[in-house]
């Protein structure tokens, strides 16, 4: 090791612990979905996750319901596939309210009303779903597929052959490692091994590189679901909860969080809600200081909106703190500049794509990086049902590598819309699916048969428009 200035050069001999077909880097949504579909389909996949769980911002950070599955009107299951069987699974056993069931107005969806094409639409179908149940499911249906999982495990760098990406270095308690690929997807969520192997990136939004807001969710228990019911009958102009408390608190200097209403979700239990109140701005989710600034400030104000709840909000005078999320929820950060950007107007006009691998309808949801505007006050709106293309999870000047989760190739208003959940596990299914088929045709996955590519997903259940 050598020290020059403020660098060092440090060099080590790595073992390599594994080789394998398709490597997946993150075992959130997108990386549940990814190892399952790739190994399905026959590849050799090992699944990394630095947590000793699955499930990333659904468990980690406790963000739920899913949101959602449905177009906007309700009336057609977008996202199906791997998120339908492992949703239905833990249903059966009890942890999860399918979202065919689920409508806006109501306890699962957090009593947010549907008022105009520019506010919060898109809440009918979200499934809400117990996280320690998903953490077990997921790692079951990543096992029986035949992936390998290797938890308490972080990516480290990417090993490359000039534009092409080899395999990645990771580092847990048995030190630095190497794991040898011939396909990389990327589900890391904040495009990292993108980032490290050189594939061009953006952060945030494009007129000033701000992203939006973090949020610590946590769970609470001792709701007097009645008398909230009844302030949310009495109130039928507020489109969020205790709006109008909200907004006089605030005003009044008893309420610092910059929030325009109360989000409580419902969980399968029928006693436990998750809450979606905090808001922690102008932190950089890719930093290690801003992480550790926002992880300290999202705990200050869960003590705050405790105290809050129970001093001004009807039915919530005795409600109890469950639990804190492990890690702050980040809802935006890099994203890669890929073979296509989605764009707002792509959603807004549902613009068919000949190589589309998921349809999604969650409204665009930009949460204001510079202040407490919520998802649905901005200009923007989207079809009942748009489409995402392959070409969005194939990052420029980079080989063998995929990108999956909100790290898409997108603006930052298309991200908005799907960096939620069931997107996530749709693109990851797509870029699972796409790795073996690339690896049985012995074509770079850049090149995979797109006809091909789609005929595999349907019959695996995946929804590509009226066709099926």
């Amino acid at each position: 090791m050598k020290t020059n200035g403020d660098t060092i050069d440090f060099r080590a001999r790595i073992p390599v612990w594994r080789e394998t077909d398709v490597l997946v880097v993150g075992g959130g949504p997108a990386g549940i979905a990814a190892a399952i579909s790739a190994a399905r389909n026959g590849a050799r996949t090992i699944l990394l996750e630095r947590y000793g769980f699955l499930g990333g911002t659904a468990t980690a950070s406790l963000v739920g319901p899913f949101m959602t599955s449905f177009s906007q009107d309700g009336k057609t299951r977008l996202i199906r596939g791997i998120f339908q069987e492992l949703v239905e699974r833990i249903h059966r056993e009890g942890g999860a309210v399918l979202p065919e069931t689920t409508v806006h107005g109501t306890a699962y969806a957090g009593y947010i009303r549907r008022y105009g094409p520019h506010q919060e639409k898109g809440f009918d179908g979200v499934a809400p779903v117990n996280a320690d149940t998903l953490k077990r499911v997921a790692a079951e249906m990543c096992l029986e597929a035949g992936a390998t999982l290797l938890l308490h495990t972080s990516f480290v760098t990417p090993l490359l052959d000039g534009k092409t990406i080899q395999g990645s270095v990771i580092l847990n308690k048995s030190g630095l490692q190497a794991i040898r690929s011939r396909v990389t997807i990327d589900c890391s969520a904040d495009a990292d091994v993108a980032y490290r192997a050189g594939a061009p990136t953006v952060f945030g939004r494009e007129s000033d590189g701000r992203a939006q807001p973090m949020s610590m969710f946590f769970r609470i228990r001792g709701v007097d679901r009645q008398a909230v019911e009844a302030y949310y009958t009495a109130h039928p102009e507020e489109t969020r909860l205790f709006q109008t408390i909200v907004r006089r608190a605030r005003a009044e200097g008893r309420l610092t969080v910059q929030r325009d209403g109360v989000y409580i979700f419902l969980e399968p239990d029928g006693e436990t809600w998750r809450v979606n109140t905090s808001r922690i701005i102008g932190r950089d989710g890719t930093n290690a200081e801003d992480l550790t600034a926002a992880e300290i400030e999202g705990r200050r104000q869960v003590a705050e909106l405790m105290a809050f709840f129970r001093r001004e909000c009807p039915g919530f005078e005795r409600c109890t703190l469950v639990e804190v999320a492990p890690q702050v929820g980040v809802r935006e950060s890099r994203r890669i500049v890929g073979e296509y950007v989605l764009s707002a107007e792509d959603l807004a006009s549902g613009r068919d794509f000949p190589d589309t691998i998921a349809f999604c309808g969650y409204p665009i949801d930009i949460h204001d990086p510079a202040g407490w505007r919520n998802g649905g006050d901005h200009p923007f709106s989207s079809a009942n049902a748009y489409q995402i293309p392959f070409r969005c999870l194939l990052p420029r000047e980079v080989e063998q590598l995929l990108v999956a989760g909100r790290s898409l190739s997108a603006t930052h208003e298309a991200a908005a819309s799907v960096r939620v959940m069931p997107p996530c596990f749709a693109m990851g299914e797509a870029a699972g699916t796409a790795a073996a088929l690339a690896l049985k045709a012995g074509v770079p996955v850049r090149l995979v048969d797109v006809a091909d590519l789609r005929r595999s997903l349907r019959q695996q259940g995946v929804y590509l428009g009226d066709g099926g």
